[in-house]
């Protein structure tokens, strides 16, 4: 998916430009993403918008099925914000599927946020390390995926082995 997209128009944003799409993040996410002082960008990666923080990407923009905005931490942004919300934990066996690209079974599912509403984003940590691996959306609500033995818990959309993880580091 991602091999054919570039990164696109990047241009220098004000805070007060991006400040209803940081709010929104932080308020989803519980967490505080204190951008203040920090030199700001937005590109185009692909069909996604991207906003990076002092030259690292940190967020993006994506469209659902239903071409409804969300704003969400890139894999990156995880790192500098572990204790964000939304999260889901797997267990070793789920993680080489998930760094092939592979949607998320709920068979590998050993924790979930329990704020996590069918059809939003989350993001997928390993439960032994809390490192972000891929984030996706959700098909089922978080109780229900913690607690589920078959079927398929998140429709992967960015992963660990992902063009733009790469790029990032």
């Amino acid at each position: 998916m991602s091999k054919d997209w570039t990164i696109r128009k990047r241009r220098p944003v004000r805070r007060k430009n991006i400040a209803p799409l940081l709010k929104e993040l932080e308020e989803s996410l519980q967490i505080d993403l204190s951008v203040d002082g920090a030199f700001l960008e937005m590109a185009e990666y692909g069909t996604w918008q991207m906003v990076f923080v002092d030259k690292i990407a940190k967020t993006v923009e994506v469209k659902d099925d239903e071409n409804k905005r969300f704003t969400f931490l890139t894999l990156r942004g995880f790192l500098d914000y572990p204790e964000a919300g939304k999260w889901v934990e797997v267990d070793h066996g789920a993680i080489p599927f998930l760094m092939n690209g592979a949607d998320c079974m709920v068979a590998g599912v050993q924790a979930a946020d329990e704020n996590i509403v069918k059809g939003e984003l989350v993001w997928i940590r390993d439960m032994t390390h809390k490192k972000p691996l891929a984030i996706g959306w959700s098909v089922m609500d978080g109780n229900e995926m913690a607690s589920a033995t078959k079927g398929k818990g998140i429709k992967t959309l960015h992963w660990v082995g992902d063009e733009l993880w790469e790029m990032e580091s």
